[in-house]
């Protein structure tokens, strides 16, 4: 069955397909068709983050090694943003615990091709969209709110999606179809099940239930039991009317996607984080800012806040602007004793990591900011930080469903307010704070009072015996044998 035409025994409208249709002829026209096109694929060292989880690049080139083939889970991405690539890292780091190799595929990397031009083009337009957001509330509640949660929630844009992932399938051809693969964005898994893979997972990041995510014909994992109900019956994704159900063998709920590094050691991190509670030594406080920048305002009155305590020493900011250094520019020029005072770990991912690792065992002080140029060590760098944070400050995001004291600060998109729920009912993250006024009160709360801390604190130690930070792993066993061993 042609995928824009029927999804999940679900009927899509005529109109809708010619749209669809449409909509892939006008990539054609300005990208080009390379569905004739052989493209050769190998293997390369990824030299940031591979000695941490033994990923490996796959890239267009004869030059690299060949794809391990026995031992290989390859994980489909795009960048759009951190998120994606956080969540990738996350499967990876499982797949390399349990002993296989990841290979990362990244559609977006993959430039001189037709689905990586629509690819690219479709990004820049979901990134200004996120900055507008913020800079016009106008535009927000009238149209990005509304379509982040429900525009993409139709299925008539999975549809649509459907027919223009077509476009990406080329650059599988060379892929062995029986190896695992596992898309952490919904287009890799769509165009890997229109070239024919045979394993393939389809790990859905968001809680807020969206056809933009369905991927037929892949296994689909989301992280909690609210969104395993909402895509079963995929709820609401034609207004009021009751739809066929996802059948039983094409979802699961997993658990939240977090790497093995972080998993394997949360007993022991919030013991830390405990200890320090116990002992009043200086808070560290996380805090991640997005490329698009879209909430400026919230991390200048945060930053703001929290440099008086720094000079006091009843804090340490950590502050990883990703690989986007104008952001930082801004940043210094809205607060100018932020540059006297920082200490920039700028492009040297060596000098990065050892800071983490110096974190996790002595006490430290001041501002430390991180930029690198280098995605892999821009996003994997909140990872490493995370482990000696006592505080993260992120948009409810990707980030609400990892093992750490959160402060969830104004969503970027109405989709995003579900992982905020999502992270204050485990008990391992705040509601969402929708202005910078509630922001820097729960900010004060969880510097200057103990409770909401070790509530935190101990909230993640009870999950993790429970499993529900596991997803990686039980992706990963869908992918390589079709199953979770203990479900």
């Amino acid at each position: 069955m042609e995928k824009s035409r029927e999804i999940f025994g679900n009927q899509i409208s005529e109109k809708t397909i010619r749209k669809a249709e449409k909509t892939k002829k006008k990539h054609m026209k300005k990208f080009g068709d390379d569905s004739k096109i052989n493209y050769r694929l190998s293997a390369e060292d990824n030299k940031v983050i591979g000695p941490f989880l033994n990923i490996k690049n796959i890239v267009i080139s004869e030059d690299g090694e060949k794809i391990h083939k026995e031992k290989a889970v390859i994980v489909g991405n795009i960048r759009m943003g951190f998120g994606h690539y956080r969540i990738s890292m996350a499967i990876a780091s499982a797949a390399n615990a349990m002993g296989y190799i990841p290979y990362w595929f990244d559609l977006n990397s993959y430039k001189e091709t037709t689905g990586g031009k629509v690819i690219d083009s479709l990004n820049s337009l979901y990134s200004m969209g996120s900055r507008w957001s913020q800079k016009y509330p106008l535009f927000n509640k009238l149209y990005w709110e509304p379509l982040n949660s429900e525009g993409f929630r139709k299925l008539t844009y999975n549809a649509m999606d459907q027919k223009v992932s077509e476009l990406m399938t080329p650059v599988y051809r060379e892929i062995s179809k029986d190896i695992p693969f596992i898309a952490t964005h919904v287009w890799p898994s769509q165009a890997a099940i229109h070239a024919g893979m045979k394993k393939v997972v389809n790990v859905i990041p968001d809680n807020w239930p969206m056809a933009l995510h369905l991927s037929e014909g892949a296994i689909h994992t989301v992280q909690t039991p609210s969104s395993f109900l909402g895509y079963k019956t995929l709820r609401g994704m034609e207004g009021n009317k009751v739809l066929k159900a996802m059948p039983k063998e094409d979802i699961y709920e997993v658990g939240h996607y977090i790497d093995h590094e972080l998993v394997s050691n949360i007993d022991l991190d919030c013991g830390a984080r405990l200890k320090r509670i116990k002992n009043k030594t200086a808070k560290r406080v996380l805090i991640t800012v997005g490329g698009a920048g879209a909430q400026k305002k919230f991390f200048v009155g945060i930053i703001k806040k929290l440099i008086p305590l720094v000079k006091e020493n009843k804090v340490v900011l950590y502050l990883n602007v990703g690989d986007h250094e104008n952001v930082w520019n801004e940043l210094k020029a809205d607060l100018p004793e932020l540059s006297q005072l920082a200490n920039e770990h700028f492009n040297n991912w060596k000098e990065t990591y050892e800071f983490a690792e110096q974190a996790l065992n002595e006490e430290i002080e001041g501002i430390h900011v991180f930029y690198d140029k280098d995605i892999f060590a821009a996003v994997y760098g909140t990872n490493l930080l995370m482990r000696s944070s006592d505080i993260l400050i992120t948009k409810p995001s990707e980030l609400a469903f990892y093992p750490v004291p959160k402060l969830m600060m104004k969503r970027v998109g109405g989709h995003e307010a579900y992982g905020a729920i999502r992270a204050a009912e485990v008990g391992d993250g705040t509601i969402e704070c929708d202005t910078v006024e509630n922001t820097l009160q729960m900010l004060d709360l969880m510097i200057f009072e103990d409770e909401i801390l070790t509530m935190f604190n101990n909230n993640i130690i009870k999950a993790n015996k429970l499993g529900i930070y596991n997803g990686a792993y039980r992706a990963v066993e869908l992918a390589t044998k079709g199953r979770i061993s203990q479900y």
